[in-house]
């Protein structure tokens, strides 16, 4: 599970030349924003950029000390928060960075553990039950997963394991109530 630290890099999501359009303010008052999702603990943001031009799926710094496009982060946002454009854009990109960090989430199938009697963290991801659960615990003892394809190709039932992960990191980015966070922060 992650610790609360700051997102050092985001991936915009969308950009908001004037703001939200349903800013009362009259439109010459509000300033541009930038809809992202951090890359480290997929925390949803919206900055303030400064006057450069920033497009969908930049990435852009956003940690301490000098930045080149965004002046500010404003405050965190929920799911429901976001554009309909940056909805749609967010599958893309949490699969991107899936992909990105393949060892890390490589090491999840690796060193995941139960969370109680009944509940394993491979039982948060979706389509993992008890016997494909059992499946991996039992080809991971016999050799740690080297990448997703090492996943896939020693456990037929799993094609796609990348996938499975970036599903789960949408979940519970969606929803607001669900109870473990195995790959982002509240």
């Amino acid at each position: 599970m992650k610790t609360d630290k700051k997102e050092v890099n985001a991936i915009v999501l969308d950009v908001l030349q004037k703001g939200h359009t349903d800013d009362p303010r009259p439109a010459f008052k509000r300033e541009p924003l930038v809809q992202a999702i951090g890359t480290s603990q997929f925390k949803l943001l919206e900055l303030v950029p400064k006057l450069t031009e920033i497009q969908i799926h930049d990435k852009v710094y956003i940690g301490d000390g000098e930045r080149d496009k965004i002046e500010r982060v404003k405050r965190r946002i929920s799911y429901d928060e976001l554009t309909q454009t940056a909805k749609i854009e967010l599958p893309f990109v949490i699969e991107q960075l899936v992909a990105e960090k393949e060892p890390e989430f490589v090491q999840f199938f690796n060193k995941s553990i139960s969370i109680t009697p009944k509940l394993h963290m491979l039982h948060l991801l979706p389509g993992i039950g008890k016997k494909l659960m059992w499946e991996i615990l039992s080809e991971r003892e016999k050799k740690p997963f080297e990448s997703f394809a090492d996943i896939s190709q020693r456990i037929k039932s799993i094609p796609h394991p990348e996938k499975m992960v970036a599903n789960r990191i949408l979940e519970e980015l969606e929803d607001p109530n669900i109870k473990y966070h195995v790959f982002t922060s509240r």
